[in-house]
């Protein structure tokens, strides 16, 4: 027994029946263009990040560093 009920063999017919219906290239081309939104994506996150560590490093005006114990 696979997921959910559904067997092994049931999820091959599934695969068998996208892949006629759409073909390799079509499925090759949304998974590259999945994997590029999920590569910009985590990008996008760690650039946050960064920015994040930068504005809390950053000095005050009047020349003292900013920290969150006052």
């Amino acid at each position: 027994m696979g997921m959910g009920g559904i067997s092994i063999w049931q999820l091959l017919i599934i695969l068998a029946i996208v892949l006629l219906l759409f073909g390799t290239k079509k499925l090759r081309n949304l998974g590259a263009d999945l994997g590029g939104a999920l590569k910009g994506f985590k990008q996008g996150i760690s650039e946050d990040g960064e920015n994040l560590e930068k504005k809390e490093e950053k000095p005050s005006p009047d020349g003292e560093k900013k920290s969150g114990s006052n």
